[in-house]
């Protein structure tokens, strides 16, 4: 039945009809045709082409129906998906087809009209999505690309940004915090356009040699805090629930922000902290028995908790870095500027401070020794990392006590020279 159509004739096989050489149906379509539509008699689809609307056509077959736009380009017939039907209207479609049209009059392929948008939000999110799993800080990395980068990069079609639009941006990071973060910026931005650049055919990343702010060895940190600024950040967490938990540990373990943050309860056994190679930076598994003092930090599992470091009772770990750290600098007051990193790097040198040998006190960071990367006893050297957590404790304990003590003898002597 052609629901009393008349045909037209089209030189390439888009359907059931135009396969055998028949005519295929043309009329104008209306919401009450589209809507009882059937494929024609022994087809399995059929394409109903709307009069007025050149290309146009509803295609119908038993289980769908759909809107197609046919077309020339290059010589060569074309077919372009417009929406399924009733989700995309009658009136909806002849609307996206006069757009088509007027691409192609344009010399523009209409398909391109219909793609997604290749943004570079829209790919540092794909790529986000993709290779968040190879990440080990993905929460920092958004949260680095939504304050630095989107405002100004986000919404430009990443095919049309320039070198001269990356080396404003990075000339404004680099005023406003200095060249490192500049740098950063510039290495997160470099990632996603080489990622983009190997899957596609016609992108190329603007970015080049020689675009960088500061040298290799001038963007390595050297920070390590005084015994005194180990004192105001003990002190400050203990205000700050689960935020100032998480700061002692690092400083008491010597561990990546990451690995502390992500800690399952599921990860101790008694004391003994394993790091799952899944988690850990070289690919093997950690352990760190886990001092006294270490443990205290800690606690009691919650019930049901899943994290260790929570603010919603063990459900997820904590994240976001950045925020946590600014939390913390607003407790502790004024102080050179630290990061949580650097508490590494303190933890490392009071270690070499209580007389850990290197080697030891390396092995707590899960450092490889000596280019040795192959399947090892998880606890080989599990009593000298013992000793060499001890002593980093014990050493901790003594500057925030002793610091304490001779706090409390100066106001003592203050206190007397005044009632003299």
């Amino acid at each position: 039945m052609r629901y009393g159509a008349q045909y037209v004739y089209f030189a390439s096989c888009f359907s059931g009809a135009a396969a055998t050489g028949e005519p295929m149906p043309q009329r104008a379509l209306t919401d009450r045709f589209c809507a009882t539509a059937k494929p024609a008699e022994g087809e399995r689809q059929t394409d109903y082409f709307d009069e007025g609307h050149p290309g146009l056509a509803l295609r119908v077959s038993a289980s769908a129906k759909g809107w197609s736009f046919f077309f020339t380009l290059a010589k060569a017939r074309r077919r372009m998906s417009l929406g399924t039907y009733p989700a995309t209207s009658l009136a909806v479609a002849r609307t996206r087809v006069d757009e088509a049209r007027a691409e192609l009059e344009a010399g523009r392929d209409p398909r391109d009209l219909r793609a997604k948008p290749q943004t570079f939000r829209s790919i540092a999110e794909e790529w986000l999505s993709r290779e968040g799993s190879r990440l080990r800080t993905v929460p920092d990395r958004r949260a680095a690309l939504g304050r630095a980068i989107y405002p100004t990069l986000g919404e430009r079609l990443i095919g049309d940004i320039r070198r001269s639009e990356i080396v404003r941006l990075l000339d404004e990071i680099e005023d406003e915090r200095g060249p490192v973060s500049a740098d950063k910026a510039l290495e997160l931005i470099r990632r996603i356009m080489n990622w983009h650049a190997a899957r596609s055919d016609d992108f190329s990343s603007p970015i080049v040699r020689g675009m960088s702010r500061s040298k290799p060895h001038e963007r390595a940190r050297k920070r390590i805090l005084t015994d005194d600024e180990l004192h105001t950040v003990w002190r400050a967490a203990e205000e700050l629930g689960a935020v100032g938990r998480y700061v002692r540990f690092l400083l008491l373990t010597g561990a990546r922000r990451a690995e502390a943050a992500g800690m399952r309860w599921a990860e101790l056994d008694g004391a003994d902290w394993t790091l799952p190679a899944a988690r850990n930076k070289t690919k093997l598994d950690l352990l760190r028995p886990l001092s006294p003092m270490a443990l205290a930090v800690i606690g009691a599992q919650p019930a049901g908790a899943e994290f260790v470091f929570s603010t919603n009772h063990g459900s997820t770990p904590l994240a976001g870095f950045s925020e946590l750290k600014i939390a913390f600098d607003r407790a502790t007051g004024p102080m050179e500027r630290w990061t949580l990193h650097d508490l590494r790097r303190t933890a490392r040198s009071l270690m070499s401070r209580a007389g850990v040998p290197t080697d030891y006190a390396e092995r707590v960071l899960g450092h490889v020794i000596g280019g040795v990367r192959g399947t090892y006893d998880r606890y080989e050297y599990q009593d000298e990392k013992r000793d060499a957590l001890g002593k980093l404790a014990r050493l901790v304990n003594l500057i925030v006590c002793r610091r304490v003590i001779s706090m409390t003898l100066r106001r003592m002597a203050q206190g007397s020279e005044a009632n003299a």
